[in-house]
């Protein structure tokens, strides 16, 4: 299942590979989710107010941005994954219809056409 246009090449097995590979690194990512702990070690009365705020509204930026890239990478896997199937129901058709060319065609010669 390879097929080559303008110097790409496509392997349904290639593509339903890297699907996996971008859920396994979702997983990944989310599982070493960022420690909550950091911003309450920060919290007054151990830091100054400003500090304190400061890095409370970074630890919620980066955890927001944080989940947007996880929840973006199974969106691509999901993508990739619907990708795949289609190219191998194009392929699977092309093929389907090449076989029958091939079985129930009859060859003419150019003289006789």
């Amino acid at each position: 299942m390879t097929g080559h246009s303008d110097g790409y090449t496509v392997s349904g097995a290639s593509i339903n590979g890297n699907s996996h590979l971008l859920v396994e690194l979702a997983g990944l990512l989310y599982e070493g989710r960022p420690d909550g702990e950091m911003t309450v070690a920060a919290r007054v009365p151990r830091t100054h107010h400003e500090v304190s705020e400061a890095l409370d509204s970074f630890a919620r930026f980066s955890k927001d941005q944080y989940l947007d890239t996880v929840s973006l990478l199974a969106a691509l896997s999901t993508k990739l994954r619907t990708a795949g199937g289609n190219y191998a129901e194009a392929d699977h058709a092309t093929d389907e219809q090449f076989r029958r060319i091939l079985a129930s065609g009859r060859f003419v010669p150019s003289e006789d056409r």
